[in-house]
C-alpha cells in the first residue's frame, strides 16, 4: 500500500468508519492498518485506529497510535486525554498526570481533564497507603484500599498481584486466584502469575488446572527453571491421579490403589492429595468387598475429612459387608447430613435400615425361641411364657434382678417386633 493515492487513503478512512460504526472492528482495523501504512503523517489515521483498538479491549495497542498522533501534532488535546485515561487505567498515576496538565495548560477549564487530575491525584495516594499497609502487614486494610485503586486503575496488574499476595496471607486461595487470572492478561511477560496461579491450583487439589497455567508459563520460555521444575512435578502427579481413575472405571481396583499409593508418594506434603487417595482406596477396598481393609482405610479416610459424605457412605457399606448393620446405617445417617440431595446415600440408608430390620428379626425369632415361621398366636404364647419366667420380680439379689429385667425387655421387644405387621 506504501505510496497510496490521496484517493485510496480516503477510501480506507471512509470504510474503515463505517465498519467501526456497524462495530465491525476486525474488518475496520484492517482499512485503518491501510490507511496508516499510506500515509504515515497523519495524525488523524493513528488517533481513529486507537479508537477501533480500545474498542476491541486492546488499550495496550492503542498506547503507541495516541504517542504517534500527540508527536505529528502536540496540542491534538484529545489523543493526550485519551492517553492520560488509558495510562490512569493501568496505574501509571506520574504519565496521566502530564497528560492531563498538558490538556489544563491549553485549555484550563476543561472538566474531563480537571476531574482526571484529581483521580490521579487520589490513586498515588491510596497506591501510598496500600503499600504501607501492607508492609504492616494488616492485609485486611491493604484489600480495603485495594478494592478503590482497582476500581480507577482496573488494568493495572500490580494492584491486582498485590491484592492477591493478600489472599494468600490471610489464608484464601480462591480469591487470591480471582486476582491473578486477569493480572496474567495485564503484561506482556507474566510468567510470575502464570507461576503462583498454577500453584495454588495445585495446593487446591486442581491438578489439572494447575497444569495448564503452568504450561502456559513455558509457552512464555521454556528454559524457565522454576516453572519447568513445577511442571513436571504437577505433570507426573496429574497424570497418576487420571490413570487411577481409569483403572476404577475399568474396575481394576488393585492396580488403582497401587497408582493411588504412588500418588501419597509423589505429593506427600498437600494434605488434599492424601486424604483423595485414602478416599479412593477405601473405595477399591469396598468393591473388591474386602470388608475389614475397607473399614480401616475408610476410617482413617473419615478422621482426615470428617465431612466426606462419599467415605462415610463407602464405610457403611463396609460395614454392611461385614454385616454391622448399625453403623452402616450411623454412616448413612451422618452422610446424608452432609449431601442431603444424593440419591446414592438414600437409597444405600434405606438399605441399611432394612437389612437391619431383618437381622434384628433373625434375634428376635431365636430370644422367643420360636421358629422363623412361626405365626402371630405361637410368637405370643412363647413371649407369655418368657415373660412369666424372666419377670424381675421373681428374682431377690439385685445381679440377678438386673439381668432378668434386660432379658425381659428383649423379650418385649421381639414380641413388638414380630407382632408388628409393618
Amino acid at each position: 500500500v506504501l505510496g497510496a493515492t490521496h484517493v485510496e487513503i480516503e477510501h480506507h478512512l471512509e470504510m474503515g468508519r463505517k465498519l467501526l460504526a456497524a462495530g465491525q472492528l476486525a474488518e475496520a482495523l484492517s482499512h485503518y492498518h491501510s490507511a496508516v501504512e499510506g500515509d504515515s503523517k497523519n495524525y488523524l489515521t493513528y488517533y481513529k485506529r486507537a479508537a477501533v483498538f480500545l474498542a476491541m479491549g486492546k488499550s495496550k495497542s492503542a498506547l503507541p497510535d495516541l504517542t504517534r498522533a500527540i508527536q505529528l501534532k502536540p496540542d491534538f488535546l484529545a489523543a493526550r486525554l485519551q492517553r492520560g485515561n488509558i495510562l490512569l487505567k493501568q496505574g501509571n498515576t506520574e504519565e496521566a498526570r502530564e497528560d492531563f496538565e498538558a490538556v489544563l495548560q491549553r485549555s484550563p477549564d476543561h472538566e474531563e481533564a480537571q476531574d482526571q487530575l484529581l483521580r490521579a491525584n487520589e490513586l498515588e495516594e491510596l497506591q501510598r497507603e496500600a503499600h504501607a499497609a501492607y508492609h504492616q502487614g494488616d492485609y485486611s486494610a491493604t484489600i480495603t484500599v485495594l478494592e478503590r485503586v482497582i476500581e480507577i486503575s482496573p488494568w493495572d496488574p500490580e494492584s491486582r498481584e498485590l491484592r492477591a499476595e493478600c489472599y494468600i496471607r490471610m489464608g484464601d486461595p480462591q480469591k487470591a486466584i480471582q486476582d491473578l487470572t486477569p493480572a496474567t492478561r495485564l503484561r506482556n511477560d507474566n510468567r510470575a502469575a502464570f507461576l503462583k496461579l498454577s500453584m495454588l491450583h495445585y495446593s487446591l487439589g486442581e491438578h489439572h488446572e494447575s497444569l495448564n497455567h503452568i504450561r502456559e508459563c513455558l509457552k512464555l520460555d521454556q528454559d524457565d527453571k522454576e516453572c519447568f521444575s513445577h511442571y513436571k512435578q504437577v505433570k507426573k502427579l496429574s497424570k497418576q491421579l487420571d490413570s487411577a481413575e481409569e483403572l476404577i472405571d475399568m474396575e481394576r481396583y488393585q492396580e488403582a490403589i497401587d497408582k493411588y499409593e504412588s500418588v501419597m508418594k509423589t505429593e506427600p506434603n498437600v494434605l488434599y492429595y492424601t486424604n483423595l487417595a485414602k478416599e479412593r482406596i477405601c473405595f477399591c477396598f469396598v468393591k473388591m468387598k474386602l470388608a475389614p481393609e475397607a473399614i480401616d482405610v475408610c476410617s482413617e479416610a473419615h478422621q482426615r475429612d470428617p465431612r466426606n459424605a462419599n467415605v462415610l457412605r463407602d464405610r457403611a457399606e463396609a460395614y454392611i459387608l461385614n454385616q454391622e448393620y448399625e453403623k452402616a446405617v450411623e454412616d448413612y445417617q451422618e452422610a446424608k447430613e452432609f449431601d442431603g440431595d444424593s440419591i446414592d446415600i438414600k437409597e444405600g440408608l434405606e438399605r441399611a435400615h432394612k437389612l437391619l430390620k431383618i437381622s434384628r428379626k433373625r434375634d428376635y425369632y431365636k430370644i422367643l425361641g420360636v421358629n422363623r415361621n412361626a405365626n402371630k398366636q405361637e410368637i405370643i404364647k412363647a413371649y407369655r411364657k418368657l415373660a412369666q419366667q424372666w419377670h424381675p420380680d421373681n428374682f431377690q439379689s439385685e445381679t440377678e434382678k438386673k439381668e432378668a429385667e434386660k432379658k425381659f425387655i428383649d423379650i418385649a421387644s421381639a414380641k413388638e417386633v414380630l407382632t408388628d405387621p409393618g
